[in-house]
């Protein structure tokens, strides 16, 4: 049983704060109510996606690949010794509008989903995101992490149409700016429980977010953008008793 205490160790990856993360600009970014203290006691099922099985080359099984939008996702079983996990990877290599992949088994409310990810090209986009309460491939929540614009950015998605959402605490803005170095495994963590959503990067909490359009349970899953070429490893999530 894994208990939620918020004391995340992931340690893959290493931020290099940017000159305003140093000043304080985004000193309380995310300090907002201590909503997520309600769950340290609830305890909460976990799951690790295992790819040892796949073929290499082909699409994992037990996922959906699809896209929100024009174009093609590609996602395939890789084999990369600079994996975390020492095992197993998913690539993905298509052009979309947004590249989607969806855990086919899952159906969560409230939980978490963690990945570690490799943004390894791409010249329009090179981004990793991980998604939540995915109705289908129009409708869903995502976050993601951009080495191209360094910074981290969580979304709604409703009927095919992407928005930014506002940071608790904060009006207007564009997520939060941090470093997220290409070629190198960093971890993206949400956490969400209502209408409350929790983003964690490298283990350090980056910001929440409130919103309620999309309150039904739905999938987890993975997604880039545009051209992105990046690698996924380690994908676990959970559902909050």
């Amino acid at each position: 049983m894994y208990h939620l205490n918020f004391s995340c160790n992931v340690t893959a990856g290493k931020v290099r704060p940017k000159a305003e993360e140093r000043t304080g600009r985004f000193a309380n970014a995310g300090r907002g109510p201590r909503f997520f203290a309600q769950l340290e006691a609830s305890g909460m099922a976990d799951s690790t996606a295992s790819f040892e099985a796949d073929v290499i080359g082909a699409a994992p099984k037990g996922w959906t690949a699809t896209k929100t939008g024009k174009g093609d996702s590609k996602w395939t079983i890789e084999d990369d010794k600079t994996a975390p996990s020492n095992s197993k990877v998913v690539k993905q290599s298509g052009r979309a509008t947004y590249p989607l992949l969806l855990k086919d088994d899952t159906d969560i409310k409230d939980g978490f989903i963690q990945i570690k990810f490799k943004a390894v090209a791409g010249s329009e986009d090179r981004a990793g995101g991980v998604v939540w309460r995915a109705r289908d491939a129009n409708n869903y929540y995502v976050a993601r992490a951009n080495a191209l614009e360094d910074n981290v950015v969580l979304y709604k998605t409703v009927q095919g149409v992407r928005s930014a959402l506002d940071i608790v605490g904060r009006k207007g803005g564009y997520g939060v700016a941090i470093s997220v170095p290409a070629n190198e495994w960093l971890t993206l963590r949400v956490e969400f429980k209502g209408n409350r959503f929790r983003v964690l990067y490298n283990g350090r909490q980056l910001f929440e977010v409130e919103d309620s359009t999309l309150p039904a349970a739905g999938k987890v899953g993975l997604w880039t953008k545009a051209d992105s070429v990046t690698l996924f490893d380690e994908v676990t999530y959970g559902v909050a008793k």
